[in-house]
């Protein structure tokens, strides 16, 4: 692995932190969080149409520019930094993947252009509260968390010479406003029971979509009910999804994990910026040594959850090993550290619920319920690797 960017990765960069800097201010992500859609959308036309984002890992043959999940990585490790309300996520590093892996040449024409070009924004729709889980990133995936036929999930049923869903899924990134889901059903009954993934249009008849209320506003969530809802099959009856979910959970990790040390950094950089400025007893806060220690310990973890998560993006684009679950704990347990000690230096000010450094944590405190928490991913990776087989640890 060359840790190096290259000139073409360092443009990705610096662009898209310009265009950030103008229109992601604390102000306008409050607006955007509160608007209807849950983002800005005249930036998300910048960012997808000007900027081709959505379209940065898809092939140029449905639309795409052809580059790697590294790149897809930088750019939300930008919009990390600024805590940008985008559906660049749900789109491009959940949905878009799973439709390349496993769509039919008709579905990924017709579908894939779309999302590259940001004119279609879609969503992964899983039963009950089991992201994580279905993204194989805190357990295995083969089991029953897509309902196996039980109520709670949701099944799919063959009717009229389609399918047919009816369920509920909560905590949908982005499914309210999503113009296309990409939902996972339980389907054969008991005998034959395994998961298929549907698309199903945002018009559909039956399907109820309502936004939930999410400790981070920046990362609205909705949830989905599905009433006997007519749906089109992704790909065939025979396709591996537990194997395409898994895949699309470790580089879809990967690229949180880096948005994640994004986002800390940038947290990092606002506590730096007020020690040097706030003073107390004649002197700025930041000469304490205490102090000192304290953000030097921050910037150490941040530091090494940036390495961490700059490989596990280059391993999931090269398919060397999947340590993206591992990348984003580190991640996850950095940008929890820099926002509660970037709180806590703040003073107090910066314990009102107001203040722009809550943003921070609370994008720390939402990611970890939606694909952590952070022991869990340690701990699956742990089970992964066989570091604890016959009670031994293995070096």
């Amino acid at each position: 692995m060359d840790a190096r960017l290259t000139a073409e990765q360092e443009e990705v960069r610096r662009t898209l932190r310009e265009v950030l800097v103008k229109r992601c201010g604390p102000d306008d992500l409050r607006a955007a969080a509160r608007s209807p859609e849950g983002h800005d959308r005249a930036l998300w036309e910048t960012l997808s149409q000007q900027l081709g984002l959505p379209g940065l890992a898809l092939p140029e043959r449905y639309g795409g520019i052809g580059c790697s999940v590294t790149e897809l990585a930088l750019a939300c490790e930008e919009s990390g930094r600024a805590l940008a309300p985008t559906p660049l996520f749900a789109t491009a590093a959940l949905a878009a993947p799973l439709i390349l892996a496993l769509g039919g040449e008709a579905q990924r024409a017709a579908l894939l252009l779309r999302l590259a070009s940001g004119e279609l924004t879609a969503a992964l729709a899983v039963p009950g509260a089991g992201l994580a889980t279905a993204l194989a990133l805190v357990g295995d995936n083969r089991g029953d968390w897509a309902g196996d036929g039980r109520a709670g999930g949701v099944q799919a049923r063959r009717a009229d010479g389609g399918w047919r869903l009816y369920g509920q899924a909560a905590q949908v990134l982005d499914g309210h406003s999503a113009e296309l889901l990409v939902v996972a059903a339980h389907t054969g009954g008991f005998a034959r029971s395994r998961t298929l993934l549907f698309l199903v249009r945002a018009e559909a008849a039956g399907m109820v979509r309502a936004r939930q209320t999410a400790l981070d506003a920046t990362r609205p969530q909705a949830r989905i009910e599905l009433r006997d809802v007519r749906a089109e099959l992704l790909g065939d009856e025979g396709a591996d999804v537990p194997a395409a979910l898994a895949a699309t959970g470790d580089a879809a990790a990967a690229v949180l994990a880096v948005e994640a040390v994004g986002a800390a950094d940038r947290a990092l950089e606002r506590t730096v910026e007020h020690v040097r400025t706030r003073e107390q007893f004649g002197r700025a806060i930041g000469s304490f040594q205490a102090v000192k220690h304290r953000l030097a310990d921050v910037y150490v973890g941040v530091r090494a959850a940036r390495s961490a998560a700059y490989y596990a993006a280059w391993a999931a684009g090269t398919g060397a090993e999947r340590v993206g679950g591992l990348a984003l704990a580190q991640a996850l347990e950095a940008l929890r550290t820099a926002a509660s000690e970037g709180i806590q230096l703040h003073g107090g000010i910066g314990f009102t619920w107001e203040h722009d450094a809550h943003l921070s944590f609370k994008r720390a405190a939402g990611d970890e319920l939606l694909f952590g928490p952070v022991h869990r991913l340690r701990a699956h990776a742990a089970d992964t690797a066989r570091l604890f087989d016959a009670g031994e640890v293995r070096v």
